[in-house]
């Protein structure tokens, strides 16, 4: 039993991992035709509690009431997997990565993601307004303008061979390397 719960505490290969993610395609296809995202829940979330008379929210939510469970599922099981099965190793970061981060002044590595970034003590500052106010507004727009997420398009839609979903998962691609390698060390820099 400890060898079990060992494994499951260590992270996955991406021959492991990656399946097991592809294989919800077919499962949710066979079971009801249903079209996996993440972000339409958002939509059905808005729709159920806003009583409000907006037309983008008006329309049967309770039909894709499934979905909600779903991302109700996924937040579980990450609650569960980080307190019960967390990994204890510290998170492994490229020397290159490191140095190249700690040129800009962003030095610790201990949690998932940058605290000099995305620490509450950033919040407040035109740092957290940057990267967690407009980099959301960025990413809430972008997913409503492609007409959905890189989980939508880029597992479910590439595997119906949609061409749409092809188009939005290149831009995405396209816009993470240019935001990683132009625009990120530019406001890493402006927010010093």
């Amino acid at each position: 039993m400890n060898e079990l719960l060992e494994a499951f505490r260590q992270p996955w290969p991406w021959y492991v991992a990656g399946p097991l993610i592809g294989l919800t395609v077919p499962i949710l296809l066979l079971f009801g035709n249903k079209s996996f995202g993440i972000s339409s829940s958002l939509r059905h979330i808005c729709a159920a509690v806003i009583p409000a008379n907006i037309s983008f929210f008006k329309y049967n939510w309770r039909k894709e009431s499934w979905n909600l469970f779903f991302v109700a599922g996924i937040a579980l099981g990450g609650f569960l997997t980080t307190y019960l099965l967390g990994n204890p190793d510290q998170i492994v970061v490229s020397e290159h990565t490191q140095t190249t981060l700690a040129s800009f002044g962003i030095t610790d590595f201990s949690g998932l993601m940058p605290a000099e970034i995305f620490g509450t003590a950033q919040i407040f500052s035109l740092k957290g307004l940057i990267f967690l106010v407009a980099g959301g507004f960025l990413v809430g727009f972008g997913t409503r303008y492609a007409g959905g997420c890189t989980s939508g398009h880029a597992i479910m839609g590439l595997s119906n061979l949609q061409w749409p979903s092809l188009v939005a998962t290149v831009s995405f691609m396209a816009g993470g390397f240019l935001c990683t390698h132009l625009i990120l060390p530019f406001l890493l820099q402006l927010v010093r």
